[in-house]
């Protein structure tokens, strides 16, 4: 499979009368997009504002963040089995405003939601304060129950990105990227003197809005799978969870995985990157030896020399990591896994919820529970009130001068398992 990823290199966003890219500008006509989101009935009113690097604004709380994309060929178009079509996608090309985002926020769902500071501390701790960011803040009607309330905010980020994505068409892209996976044989044959890696990666899957969609399906629905980088690459994974803010896996995670994007640019190189294994968490006994069970017959199947392992989320979750780690193991393939820590505010305490002596190799995103004091910004897009209630907060957490004292476990990205930040820490 091989897709082209196309780069507009997005330096600003602002509001205009047409929606479109000029020189590296996303005008967006606030008005046509209020309308479209109007359109779904559990929507009342819906607010748009933009939120630039090093401006003094605070979003909170944050239900998810998706990078605005068009498919201009290929088969399959955005968001397959949500948006489109199920179709599969992976190849082709694809335009993506690279340096914009759509960030949802409005009255919270779960207490497992963000904070994003575009300025100050906080900024440092997430990847979204780089981005030119669309706003939107949703009210939805009255009684509606929890999963019907994330649904609605689900589709909003997923229809806003759609939406700005499509001033890309027919724009030149600024750089344009190339990614191409082989069959297993073929690929072997094409390197094979290099070790034959995969990538396991792990969805949040524990069910009550703790849930990922694999083209449209929930992954707690599937079984492990393997599955094409390229279509992770484009689109066919969605989050729809509200897992703590520092681990999750927004839809922006899964569309610029870095696991992905560095096992490529090892391909062929220093490694054979033969494909990926999507396997799914869960909550009872029966259903973790499952998955794992079936994640490692895949990998012994692929003939695998080197598996990479990431997770989503922690406690719970930590025993399907190391239930896949010990058995990918057993079938004598080496392993590393990805994972944060949570080890207490003075990190002495144990840093996951499970462990093993096979799990030899790993790599940490940092300790979610270290405080970190947030400073009071000019504007706040959402409602700060919810510092008192979100994981990593407490009450008291909100100070009467603005400012946030909480673990930076309430911060959007900031521990996460693909890496997808600055954190980490070394073993000695």
């Amino acid at each position: 499979m091989r897709l082209e990823l196309g780069n507009i290199l997005i330096k600003d966003v602002q509001f205009g009368e047409e929606t479109k890219v000029v020189d590296g500008v996303l005008y967006v006509n606030k008005d046509e997009l209020t309308n479209l989101l109007l359109e779904d009935e559990n929507i009342t009113s819906v607010s748009i504002e933009m939120a630039r690097p090093g401006k003094s604004i605070r979003i909170t709380p944050v239900k998810d963040v998706v990078e605005p994309r068009v498919k201009v060929d290929g088969p399959g178009g955005i968001f397959p089995g949500v948006l489109s079509k199920v179709e599969t996608v992976g190849t082709g090309r694809t335009h993506v405003l690279k340096g914009a985002a759509v960030v949802t926020t409005g009255k919270i769902v779960a207490f497992q939601e963000g904070i994003v500071d575009m300025t100050g501390p906080g900024a440092d701790y997430t990847p979204f304060s780089k981005l030119n960011n669309v706003v939107i803040s949703c009210e939805v009607k009255e009684g509606l129950k929890q999963h019907e309330h994330e649904k609605a905010l689900r589709m909003v980020g997923l229809k806003s990105s759609k939406y700005l994505g499509e001033a890309g068409r027919d724009v030149e892209p600024d750089e344009i990227n190339t990614y191409e996976t082989l069959s297993l044989l073929k690929s072997v044959e094409k390197y094979p003197e290099l070790p034959k890696v995969a990538y396991v990666q792990m969805l949040q899957s524990q069910g009550l809005m703790h849930d990922t969609y694999v083209y449209g399906v929930d992954a707690k629905q599937t079984l492990s799978t393997l599955i094409n980088p390229t279509e992770i690459m484009d689109g066919a994974i969605i989050s729809g969870n509200c897992v703590s803010a520092c681990d999750k896996n927004t839809t922006y995670h899964h569309l610029n995985n870095p696991v992905i994007h560095d096992m490529f640019e090892k391909h062929g190189k220093e490694i054979n990157f033969v494909g990926m294994i999507i396997t799914n968490e869960n909550v009872y006994l029966a259903d973790k030896e499952r998955s794992s069970d079936w994640t490692a017959k895949l990998a012994e199947y692929l003939g695998l020399d080197g598996v990479i392992i990431s997770q989503e989320g922690f406690g719970n979750p930590d025993t399907d990591l190391i239930m896949n780690c010990k058995k990918i193991e057993d079938k004598g393939i080496d392993t590393v896994i990805i994972t944060d820590e949570y080890a207490g505010r003075d990190g002495a305490s144990q840093s996951l919820a499970d462990a093993d002596p096979k799990a030899d190799a790993v790599v940490t995103g940092g300790n979610a529970n270290e405080v970190i004091e947030l400073p009071p910004m000019d504007k706040v897009i959402g409602d700060a009130r919810v510092a008192n209630k979100i994981a990593g907060g407490f009450d008291g957490s909100l100070k009467e001068d603005g400012s946030i004292v909480v673990e930076i476990q309430a911060i959007t990205g900031a521990t996460n398992e693909l890496g997808f930040n600055k954190l980490t820490a070394k073993g000695y």
